[in-house]
């Protein structure tokens, strides 16, 4: 029997999804995207910071609290992840530098004081954080943000059970991250696009995927410009100001969660610092330089 190409697109985690599964009964492949969609549904209720039911929310409201939180099996995964990011960054990549939102707002072009950022400084270090085991210990007024590896990780975690289900050859799109369920028949990869980070009609490069994920950071979304000065929306946890090095990376990896922190990790550094990261790690990988320039191993014909 034929299979065809399925299309499925949804908003999950504030942004617009895509499944993409070659399947050939039409009714198989509604029950396969509806069990996928609840999934990813259900890893956004349980770590958004924008629900006060999210098991986010009930970590961050346990700061100070000395009898702390049991921390779940799929939870400590994120943590650990979040510690090698935060570790192979030298304290760059953080998921405690949230705090940091209290005093910029980027809808509304505010630039805190200094006075207001070193308040809170102290309020931001990975290794702050306080463990017995599976039990964590939030000290007062930090808090933990998920939102530099959930999507990556939902985009991987959908991947694995759409294979467990018995997809063959599909493509998970969380708001630009990908995961790669094998290529499509004949061995052909999936086309992507990477769009331009100044104008979202263009494309900056396209990458061909065959297995693994695809991640792309930018300062492009909720960055702003006041008196002729750039100010990103991607804070260094040191200073509590917005780094100020590449526009964008898109890379490609094993897995999405590894290829977002890649991206991720080299949109906090300097730029030079950035362009030899990303070279050194070997993966392909394309980027927008602070003058506008495009370039990188990751580009396709």
């Amino acid at each position: 029997m034929s299979t065809n190409l399925r299309h499925a697109g949804f908003k999950a985690m504030g942004t617009y999804c895509e499944i993409q599964l070659y399947e050939a009964s039409r009714i198989s492949a509604r029950r396969l995207v509806r069990r996928l969609i609840e999934e990813v549904n259900r890893l956004e209720s349980k770590y958004t910071r924008y629900r006060d039911d999210s098991f986010l929310s009930k970590i961050n409201r346990s700061a100070g609290d000395q009898t702390g939180v049991k921390i779940d099996v799929e939870t400590l995964k994120l943590f650990e992840h979040a510690q090698t990011c935060y570790e192979q960054s030298d304290g760059l990549f953080d998921i405690t530098a949230g705090v940091l939102r209290r005093v910029w707002d980027f809808s509304r072009k505010r630039i805190p004081d200094e006075s207001e950022l070193q308040e809170l400084l102290p309020l931001i270090g990975y290794e702050r954080l306080n463990w017995h085991d599976n039990m964590l210990f939030l000290p007062e007024n930090m808090e933990i943000d998920f939102g530099g590896i959930v999507k990556e990780y939902a985009a991987d975690s959908l991947a694995n059970l759409a294979r467990e289900l018995g997809v063959k050859r599909g493509l998970i799109n969380l708001g630009g991250d990908f995961a790669a369920i094998g290529s499509q028949p004949e061995n052909r990869p999936w086309p992507i696009g990477i769009t331009h980070p100044e104008d979202p009609t263009k494309m900056m490069s396209h990458f061909h995927l065959s297995e693994g994920g695809l991640a792309s950071s930018g300062d492009y979304e909720r960055s702003f410009i006041l008196d002729g000065k750039r100010y990103s929306h991607l804070l260094n946890p040191r200073t509590g100001w917005p780094c100020a090095g590449l526009r964008a990376a898109s890379v490609s990896a094993n897995l999405c969660t590894v290829a977002g922190s890649f991206a991720t990790i080299a949109m906090l550094k300097q730029e030079q610092d950035a362009l030899n990261w990303l070279t050194e790690s070997g993966l392909p990988f394309v980027f927008m330089d602070g003058a506008g320039q495009i370039g990188g191993p990751g580009l396709a014909d």
